[in-house]
């Protein structure tokens, strides 16, 4: 950063966080080279932006308006790097989300959203990993966790519960399925999901099953397909079965259920929801949701 302008950056997020720690955790970058740029930048205006304490910053008076219209600014900018860029047309929306997600509920429904918005083509990339939206190339994600995302609307679209999904078939033979204590007879599927099976089996008061035997997969789509499958027993999530559930594919040996820790989210950079497609993906979300 060896200007004013390229500077700005920097001090928008240390400005908005008022932390020169979670600045650089945002944009990459050391502490040490936002204090620099920060310094320097205050050296071109001459003024002091931070009151700097030994472990807190504020801003100054001066610092205040500035953040505000260097904010307003980056958004315009944003929005006109946006515009320009052909990845980010106005009939083409990137929209990034788990694997799970996409896979067991957004892609089933997106042909709905298809047929609303015809002229809108969609292109789903899955990925685990928080979204760069101008680096990615990414217009709108659904996430998954607590819903804090700095500089980004965040809006809550729905909560979900955990509960063992199983096939039909497992309700049957030698050894149906009828009580929580009948899973020591089948085999435990986990996606590693931070609600386990241990945790699971502790609400529910059954003892003498290991909690980490059985089949283990990285994808959460794999794991209920292994599940639909009839290989054994997944604790499935609300929205990653509800569509099996309906089908009869799945079904719920027992009722009890715990509360997820983590909710989904719509995620998406302030001046993005300006831009038709992204309004328009957003509102069939939630409505799809209900």
């Amino acid at each position: 950063m060896d200007s004013s302008a390229a500077a700005l950056p920097a001090f928008e997020a240390a400005a908005r966080h008022l932390n020169f720690s979670r600045a650089a955790d945002e944009l990459n970058l050391t502490h040490g080279a936002i204090s620099r740029a920060l310094k320097h930048l205050e050296e071109q205006l001459g003024v002091q932006l931070f009151e700097r304490a030994t472990r807190s910053v504020r801003l100054t008076p001066v610092g205040e308006p500035y953040a505000r219209a260097v904010r307003e600014m980056l958004d315009q900018l944003t929005v006109a790097t946006l515009a320009a860029t052909s990845r980010h047309s106005n009939t083409s929306l990137n929209v990034s989300t788990s694997d799970g997600f996409a896979g067991k509920w957004l892609v089933p429904r997106l042909y709905r959203f298809h047929r609303a918005h015809a002229d809108i083509d969609v292109r789903v990339s899955t990925s685990g990993k928080l979204t760069n939206f101008l680096g990615d190339g990414i217009d709108i994600a659904i996430r998954y966790g607590g819903g804090h995302y700095p500089g980004l609307t965040s809006e809550f679209l729905t909560g979900e519960e955990v509960f063992p999904v199983c096939s039909p078939r497992l309700l049957e033979g030698p050894l149906p399925l009828r009580t929580p204590e009948d899973l020591k007879h089948h085999t435990l599927i986990r996606d590693g999901y931070r609600i386990d099976w241990a945790a699971w089996l502790a609400s529910a008061g059954v003892e003498g099953i290991d909690p980490n035997s059985g089949l283990t997969f990285d994808s959460a789509t794999f794991a209920v397909e292994s599940a639909v499958q009839g290989e054994g027993v997944v604790l499935g999530r609300t929205m990653l079965v509800s569509a099996d559930l309906a089908t009869g594919r799945l079904v719920r040996p027992f009722d009890h259920a715990l509360k997820a820790v983590s909710s989904f989210y719509v995620v998406y950079p302030p001046e993005a929801i300006r831009q038709r497609k992204v309004k328009a993906f957003r509102d069939w979300l939630f409505a799809e949701v209900g």
